[in-house]
């Protein structure tokens, strides 16, 4: 089993320890940073074995090659955008897996924030990296992808158990909160939950993980089969890929 722990890093990111028990190989996902990370490892008593990348973004990436040098870790990233990760010597791809010691994680390609977008998907520890593809109550600005590949890519998340844990890289929760009531004000599952980020973020505690179960009740990326959203945002019976967009295009306006 993994053990996982969750780093907060620059104004809203997260990067994230997981540890497989049974051989202590450990990986960082996504280290924007490379201090806070070495900081927890030396604090644990842990070795870095791996860099597990998502995207290429540098809030994702910019620790990759100080860890590197400083551990010889190895850096796995995505097959379709290995020129943008710095330092990477795995390339993965859709339908492969990787080892983690004991732990295994299932690849998705998701594209749609940037092309070369990629998931790790960890079933027995019930845990998904998804970067930033979803985020809790939302997903990624399409920075170079369509509509149509983001809400493909959400779909296969959204096949995923209900209760897997969705370890997403930024805290937005609060602000995505509010745009989702106004385009579902007649979601009481989202209205609660809402109410309970708010408590939570006023305590100065995380919101992160979700689950997969929580984000299908209340994420409206994940909901353009919702009555109330399709009603909210006059699209009532168009085709999903359609209200996605409007509902991407309402966010980035809002």
């Amino acid at each position: 089993m993994l053990e996982i722990i969750q780093i907060p890093v620059l104004s809203d990111n997260y990067v994230y320890l997981a540890r497989d028990a049974a051989t202590e190989a450990t990986a960082v996902v996504d280290p924007a940073v490379h201090q806070p990370v070495i900081d927890t490892l030396e604090d644990k008593g842990w070795t870095l074995t791996h860099i597990l990348n998502t995207h290429h973004h540098p809030d994702h990436v910019g620790g990759n090659l100080a860890l590197k040098e400083k551990y010889g870790c190895t850096i796995v990233g995505a097959r379709c955008d290995a020129a943008r990760i710095p330092g990477i010597d795995i390339q993965v791809g859709e339908g492969d897996t990787y080892d983690l010691g004991a732990s295994t994680a299932q690849v998705f390609e998701v594209p749609g924030h940037t092309s070369g977008h990629i998931a790790y998907w960890f079933a027995d520890d019930k845990a998904l990296f998804c970067g930033d593809t979803l985020f809790a109550l939302g997903c990624g600005r399409l920075f170079e992808g369509s509509p149509q590949q983001m809400w493909t890519s959400l779909s296969k998340i959204r096949a995923l158990p209900a209760d897997t844990r969705v370890y997403c890289a930024h805290e937005y929760t609060q602000a995505n909160a509010k745009f989702a009531l106004s385009v579902e004000p007649g979601n009481d599952a989202l209205v609660q939950r809402s109410s309970e980020i708010d408590r939570l973020r006023a305590a100065g505690a995380p919101t992160v993980p979700s689950t997969i179960g929580e984000e299908i009740a209340t994420n409206p990326f994940m909901r353009p089969d919702s009555a109330n959203l399709q009603e909210t945002v006059g699209m009532v019976g168009q085709d999903l890929v359609d209200v996605f967009a409007e509902t991407r295009r309402r966010k980035d306006n809002f």
